[in-house]
Order: C-alpha cells, then structure tokens, then sequence
C-alpha cells in the first residue's frame, strides 16, 4: 500500500461539517487536506439547496435548542455558533439572507450554488487542499487508508476529524459504511435509524390509484401528544412530507414498540367541529355525501378520500359524527420508510465516546462532527445549523488539543 509523508490535519468528508471545521483550521494557520469520496464535496449541500437553501431558523434560542435530541444535543455548539453567526458568515460570503414567514432562513438567491462556490474559493485562500474519490477503508493506528483512483493510500495526520454523514443519502455519499470501521476501534455507536422520513400506511387501491403525489394542506397532525400544522404527501405506500417529519421520532418509537404507530390528522384545523357539524346539517339536503364533504366542509378530494380511509367503512351520515371524523381522522401507520429514503439519521458516534472537544476517548487525536453524531432535529433550518456548528465546535476542540499537545 501506497504511503503519504506526515501530515498536519486530515479531514474526512466534504460536507458541511467537514467544510466548516476546515474553515476554522484553515484560518489557524494549519495545512488542512479535505478528501471526500464523491467527485466533488458539498453535494448534499447543493440537494438541500433545490428547493430554496434553508439555512437555519429564527425562533428564539431556547426554543431553536429544544429541537435536538437527546436533549441538549450540540446545544453549546450551537451557542457558540448560533443562528445569528451562521447567517452573518452566509452574508460574508457575498449571500446576504432573509427571514421567511415561518421564520425560516434563506439566502436571498435561494440557492446553494453561489454559496458554495464562494465558500470554496475563501477556503482555497486559506491553503485548504480538496482531495475527491478518495473512500475511507480502513482506520489503522495513527492514520487512515483510503482507496483511490490511483490505487490504495495511507496518511497520517497529526490530527483527524470525521465528518462523514449519516446514512440517509447513500448516492452522495452518506452510506454510514463508517460504522463497523469506528465499532472495530471500539468507539460506541447507536445505530443509525431513519429522521425526518415518511411512513408506510396500507391504503386502498382506488385511493393509492388516485391520489399518490397529491399534497394535503392546511391540515394538522397528531402523535405522541405534539401537534404540528402544515403540509403532508400522499405516497403510493404511504405518506410523508414536513407536518410528518416533525413528528417523524414519536411515531419511529412507537412503531419500535407496538409494530404501528397512530397518527391522527385534523382535515379542517381552521374551523372548529360544532362549526363544521353545522355547515354539514345545513348542506345536507338531497345532497350526496362526497358534495356536502366538498361544498359544507370545503374539503378537497384527496382530503375527502382519506377520511374515507381512515373510517375504514361507510362515512358516518350524521353531521356531528361526520365533523369529529374530519376532525380527527385516524391513520395506522405500520413501517417507517428506508433510511435510505429519509430527509436525515438518527443515533451515530454516541456522547459517552466522546470528550468534550468531540474528541473520541478510543482514538485520541480523531474528532466527529456533524451527522456522524448521535443527534436528530427536524428539517427547517435545524439540520444544517447542527452541520454547521459540530464542524466548527469540532475544530476548535482539535485546535485546543493540538496546543496542549
């Protein structure tokens, strides 16, 4: 196997966590080297950003550090590089950004691209070297060996952080092949679960037929006493989307503890039941049941078609019976969806293998950060600040260390 002359710092994995800590070591003055096993680095980074670049959000601190779990997950990392930080160094960059109305943050361009770009071009200012398609293999002591274009490669670092993802993106890279590697160097890892994904629920044919892809909104849903407003999506095996997401680690656990889990959806959360217990009396008429459901509930048809799937029979004709129905319209749910489907990871490195500095207690002078850590946040924003701040926590840890050293 090919060897590489002593290094100083070797990071491992081009993500935002990764990015982040290089950014922080690069301006210390060290030689920092980033290797990333996909063509290019920052490629979940530039998926987040399809859909407008959802930064970080602009709830109050207590509330933003509520989100993460185990409780108090990253919360000084966090503090130390809060929602404020992040939004300054992304206006640093030439991206000034913006408060949504659900209080989300955005660069003004919505995109990561440009962010990306110049994010890449401060950190080459910095003397940081990129290395692409280059995958970790192995964990020898003092150093690291990775498969290449050009053949096998061993490096040893002074110092090493790794940032390489969960296992909720494989085809950019987020495999979580990095598992049995840690668990060999005897670091504990819990295993890694499916965050922020959808859920499988046994629909009719005619429903899954008619109504896969079609969103559901303005709706509230229920599980493990916590509501959320928003948005969902019909799936042909299921449903998923944010409201779904926000609630996904309740209905996880229970789904692990009973086979299925019960999530209930309020269809007209703006209006209360006597009010649409009366709007359905007063439609009735001749009328039939799909139009009062249309016209005196103002549901829409694939609204109308869920209820139909949650009373598992023949709607309820009288109105008040029909009212707490679309009110409370119930959904078993019976698998969560693959990890490999999810928006992000639950569990990775756990606390207790680390130090304070995210520094592993089995390997001394490697460092975690980002995913790779046992933490889960809903998607809003609260995912990349996590990156964002691990990386940078992580690097000022390595920073403390190699000075005591």
């Amino acid at each position: 196997m090919d060897s590489q002359a002593d290094q100083d710092i070797a990071i491992v994995g081009g993500g935002p966590a990764g990015l982040a800590a290089a950014e922080v070591l690069g301006q210390a003055g060290h030689a920092v080297t980033v290797y990333d096993q996909m063509p290019s680095v920052g490629r979940k980074l530039l998926i987040a950003g399809r859909g407008g670049l959802n930064l970080t959000h602009s709830e109050p601190l207590p509330a933003f550090l509520a989100r993460y779990h185990p409780d108090g997950s990253l919360a000084e990392a966090i503090r130390a590089f809060p929602p404020e930080a992040l939004r300054a160094w992304c206006e640093g960059l030439g991206e000034p950004t913006f408060v949504g109305s659900s209080g989300r943050v955005f660069p003004r361009s919505f995109k990561a691209s440009p962010l990306l770009r110049a994010w890449l071009a401060r950190l080459g200012r910095h003397g940081v070297a990129v290395r692409t398609r280059h995958r970790l293999t192995e964990l020898p002591e003092g150093g690291l060996a990775f498969s290449t274009p050009d053949g096998p490669l061993t490096v040893r670092p002074r110092a090493v952080l790794l940032a390489l993802g969960g296992a909720s993106w494989p085809r950019l890279g987020s495999d979580g092949a990095w598992v049995p590697l840690l668990e060999q160097a005897g670091v504990p890892v819990s295993g890694l679960r499916p965050a922020n994904a959808g859920f499988a629920v046994a629909w009719s044919e005619l429903f899954r037929e008619r109504f896969a892809g079609a969103p559901l909104k303005r709706v509230a849903l229920s599980a493990g006493g916590a509501t959320v407003r928003g948005e969902a999506l019909i799936t042909r095996d299921g449903i998923e989307g944010g409201a779904v997401y926000a609630l996904s680690r309740s209905l996880r656990e229970a789904i692990g503890a009973e086979s299925e889990a019960r999530l209930v959806l309020d269809l007209r959360p703006d209006l209360a039941q006597s009010d649409i217990a009366l709007r359905l009396g007063a439609g009735r008429g001749g009328q039939s049941t799909a139009t009062r459901l249309r016209k005196a509930a103002g549901l829409s048809p694939v609204a109308a078609g869920l209820l139909r799937e949650a009373a598992r029979g023949p709607l309820p004709q009288g109105a008040p019976e029909l009212a707490a129905l679309i009110k409370a319209a119930p959904l078993r749910l019976h698998a969560v969806q693959p990890i490999a489907r999810a928006i992000s990871s639950a569990g990775g490195v756990a606390a207790s293998g680390l130090d304070d500095r995210f520094m592993l207690r089995a390997r001394p002078g490697t460092f975690v950060a980002g995913e790779m850590l046992d933490w889960e946040a809903p998607t809003g924003g609260y995912l990349l600040q996590g990156a964002f701040a691990s990386g940078r926590a992580a690097a000022a840890g390595m920073l403390a260390w190699l000075e005591a050293s």
